[in-house]
């Protein structure tokens, strides 16, 4: 199946263009010593690199679904971001707040507030809010809606019978661990950076699918200013959708799995699935530890008390703007 895929001339531009990536078992690192002796790892990956903001990716998503016709679909959402593949793709009387990969989606809202506090804490949870007015606001002048191609590789699998699998990290625990990487002048820094971007009144420009802002490179600009954020906002994703792709109990004796990842997330995932040396194991890429003392713990509950009382009033004067903005 997956020779005859690669031989599809449909899916030759992609592999050509870089897009596509096809990674067989025989390339995978060595098989650590620790793994369950029942488990298989699948005997095909492919990697498909796509733009959250483009139709034509999700075109992509489909034609190489349909054509390689994997087991299982591992898509680079997390559980309390998987509403973004049952959102409508109509952009007409979408809300104010652009859905994005930050966004606190889905039915059961307060739910998701509930898991984001309970896995990556308040702190995690006020800079999650920051960021989806942030990424709101500088991709409001794209006219496409976010997340097209997860939306079309969740219609794609189920024509198919294909099992869909989250497989990014949950994005608290990301959060958490960036928030932790930054020194307490960063945090402020950084908190005082968004909050400048969301407040400002410079209206963004329309722009193309190509020229939108991705979340990789909202990612790429926060880490040439806070280095120590690429680690736990890029790489250690990269290794966790790679531990997706070829060790969670989902892909379990797969003969093919197909993931739709970010392209800027491409080249990391890749080269942590063929250079894996045993590293890749699930409880070493969401490890959390905490031995705070009783005055830090009261120090940081001020600090992420006052981060949060910031963006929710961030996130109210957006609103406010805005409502007065449309009444004109």
């Amino acid at each position: 199946r997956a020779s005859a895929a690669a031989a599809d001339p449909a899916l030759a531009g992609l592999v050509e263009s870089g897009a596509l990536v096809r990674v067989p078992r025989r390339r995978f690192g060595p098989v650590p010593a620790w793994r369950p002796p029942d488990f298989a790892e699948p005997e095909d990956v492919w990697i498909l690199g796509t733009s959250h903001l483009s139709a034509e990716s999700a075109d992509e998503v489909e034609r190489v679904l349909r054509a390689v016709r994997p087991d299982n679909v591992v898509v680079e959402l997390c559980r309390s971001r998987a509403g973004i593949m049952y959102a409508s793709d109509d952009a007409s009387g979408e809300p104010l707040l652009k859905s994005n990969m930050f966004s606190l989606g889905g039915a059961k809202f307060f739910g998701a507030v509930n898991r984001s506090i309970n896995l990556g804490g308040q702190s995690a949870l006020a800079l999650r809010l920051l960021l989806a007015v942030f990424s709101s606001k500088i991709s409001s002048g794209a006219n496409r809606p976010f997340g097209e191609e997860f939306r079309a590789a969740r219609r794609v699998s189920e024509d198919i019978g294909a099992q869909l699998v989250l497989g990014d990290r949950p994005i608290e625990i990301t959060l958490e661990r960036a928030l932790k990487s930054l020194s307490w002048d960063e945090k402020t820094k950084l908190v005082i950076s968004l909050f400048r971007g969301i407040t400002s009144t410079t209206d963004m420009p329309q722009q193309d699918e190509k020229a939108a802002v991705s979340p990789y490179e909202l990612y790429e600009k926060l880490s040439s200013s806070y280095p120590s954020l690429l680690q736990p906002l890029v790489h250690e994703r990269d290794m966790f959708m790679a531990w997706s792709l070829k060790r969670s109990k989902a892909v379990n004796k797969s003969k093919t799995v197909v993931g739709v990842i970010g392209k800027g997330h491409m080249n990391g995932v890749v080269y942590a699935l063929i250079s894996d040396q045993g590293d890749l194991r699930f409880r070493d890429l969401v490890g959390r530890e905490s031995s705070e003392t009783w005055a830090s713990s009261v120090v940081k509950g001020l600090v992420r008390d006052t981060v949060i009382g910031l963006a929710l009033w961030a996130l109210y004067e957006l609103l406010q703007a805005a409502a007065v903005h449309i009444k004109l």
